[in-house]
């Protein structure tokens, strides 16, 4: 979904419950249907009508109120929703230019690949059908398999404090920072895995 804050506000609230229950309910006169709709959401927006704010380079002619009603599209549940937040800022020539391209898309896929394949063994024993990676893990699976030492534990309590995050933000942390361990390879969760969990819930833009 390019330019998110441009669909209507009644259009997007109507994600809340796919992204949520991976399923979509159309409710009629005569009853209800429920469909699966497990998928991936990605989505861009500007930080403002301009496109500028908080550009390095280029000033932002929008007024803050602006600025803020532009933001404000997009609501608090919806947000909550979605996983991981990036800002990507202006590219500079030489990064552009670089012919050093980094990891490779067959490395990354080798790794996506492994941590794949952890999940689904983590999962094999539960009988539960529909549950194959991360994502689709309940509170109690969140329990079971999410399990943080003291350090991740004061992080975390800090962090819920600070960033008033709801309970279902605080699950989507856990299980993306367990995701984060497993493409690291490693059992256990880390800090380092929650602090960079935490660094993708959404912020103020800019």
């Amino acid at each position: 979904l390019d330019e998110l804050p441009e669909f209507g506000m009644r259009n997007l609230e109507t994600l809340r419950q796919p992204l949520e229950d991976k399923v979509v309910t159309i409710s009629r006169a005569s009853g209800s249907l429920t469909f699966p709709a497990n998928f991936v959401a990605v989505c861009a927006m500007n930080p403002c009508p301009c496109g500028y704010y908080g550009d390095e380079r280029k000033e932002c002619t929008c007024s803050p109120s602006s600025v803020q009603r532009y933001q404000k599209r997009i609501s608090g549940p919806i947000m909550d929703r979605i996983d991981i937040h990036l800002q990507v800022r202006r590219v500079p020539y030489e990064k552009l230019a670089s012919l050093d391209g980094g990891e490779s898309s067959a490395v990354i896929r080798g790794r996506v690949e492994a941590a794949r394949r952890i999940q689904a063994a983590r999962f094999a024993g539960l009988g539960k059908e529909g549950m194959l990676v991360n994502g689709d893990m309940g509170p109690a699976e969140v329990q079971q398999f999410c399990n943080v030492d003291e350090a991740g534990r004061n992080l975390l309590r800090a962090a819920v404090k600070q960033m008033e995050l709801s309970a279902r933000a605080y699950h989507r942390v856990l299980k993306l920072a367990r995701t984060i361990a497993d493409l690291a390879g490693e059992e256990a969760i880390c800090t380092e895995h929650l602090a960079e969990a935490l660094q993708y819930r959404p912020r103020e833009l800019g």
